[in-house]
């Protein structure tokens, strides 16, 4: 479905991420003649006018593959931007379904896991889809008074909640040398690749390329960079308060944002809270996913994902 929003259509589609009992998705590849000929990306294809998305996903993936959905949720909305017109693709996660997908229209079929996917061999729209699915719902950042000497308490506190559950933890510590962060990150790497989890370093690119693990760039360094300062297969995160920050991360090809503060914090020096209702509309114009930050709390994870956020971030309420 095409609909005009100013001088441009928009045309709305749907992406089928589906999940077997292995934790595998499905991927289709491209074909020959195509757009991105090639290229891979989660099957799925246009709104018809007056459609409902539920109802264009079950059509699009009995013509393409030959299978029912029986219960989808929303995943991700990822806006994309071409000179022509503009395209919402509207990712759903599908973990039931009747039927064996198979290729009705030619197409390659290939099962992997979520961590086995190369972004480089997806359409560059679905990259956002896949880091939406490996993200966990909870990022974790160290408070930013831990001194050097506290090196042993929070390798073991950091230690315990990569063992505890999957998630980002990042490493802000700017009392301390970069040298030691790096150690303390090379220290904790093996237990983090162990749990599933991602470490990444506070603005240091080339520690975060040397220990091959992902890194958080500050509001001033993206805005300083004209392209992604790591390989896909790092992860590279934005912090962003407004949606000229968000649109410098999808320019960079961030992998996901921070963007804060959606509430009140003890920090004075912060802006003013952005609230729920500003937080979604800018998220849900962002072409990657979004953490809500700024007075945080885990046992809010419900609540941002109702609001468009891939989870929360956060620093004290992270570390009980």
């Amino acid at each position: 479905m095409s609909v005009p929003v100013g001088s441009k259509p928009v045309m709305h589609v749907m992406a089928a991420v589906m999940l077997d009992a292995l934790g595998r998705v499905l991927l289709a590849q491209r074909p020959a003649g195509k757009h991105l000929a090639g290229m891979w990306e989660f099957p799925g294809g246009k709104l018809e006018p007056g459609e409902a998305p539920q109802a264009a996903l079950a059509r699009e993936l009995r013509e393409e593959i030959g299978v029912v959905p029986l219960r989808g949720e929303p995943l991700i909305r990822v806006p994309i931007h071409y000179p022509e017109r503009e395209l919402l693709l509207d990712a759903w996660r599908v973990e039931q379904w009747e039927g064996e997908p198979q290729s009705l229209e030619g197409q390659a079929l290939q099962w992997l896991r979520p961590e086995q996917i190369d972004p480089a061999m997806l359409a560059p729209a679905d990259r956002a889809i896949v880091q939406a699915l490996r993200l966990p719902s909870r990022y974790a950042i160290t408070p930013v008074e831990v001194r050097p000497e506290q090196r042993g308490l929070w390798f073991e506190r950091i230690g315990q909640a990569l063992e505890h559950s999957r998630q980002l933890v990042q490493l802000q510590l700017p009392l301390w040398p970069r040298e030691l962060v790096r150690e303390l990150a090379a220290g904790l790497l093996p237990l983090a690749r162990r749990h599933g989890s991602e470490l990444l370093l506070c603005g240091d690119i080339e520690g975060a390329r040397a220990l091959g693990i992902g890194v958080q760039l500050k509001r001033r360094q993206l805005a300083s960079l004209s392209e992604r300062p790591l390989p896909l297969s790092q992860l590279v995160g934005a912090s962003c308060h407004d949606a000229a920050d968000l649109a410098q991360a999808e320019r960079l090809a961030a992998d996901f944002a921070t963007l804060a503060p959606v509430a009140a914090t003890p920090n004075r020096l912060q802006a003013p809270p952005l609230g729920w209702p500003r937080f979604r509309s800018l998220a849900e114009a962002a072409a990657l996913p979004v953490y809500a930050f700024g007075g945080m709390a885990p046992a809010q994870v419900a609540q941002a994902r109702d609001n468009s956020a891939q989870g929360v971030a956060g620093i004290r309420e992270f570390w009980p």
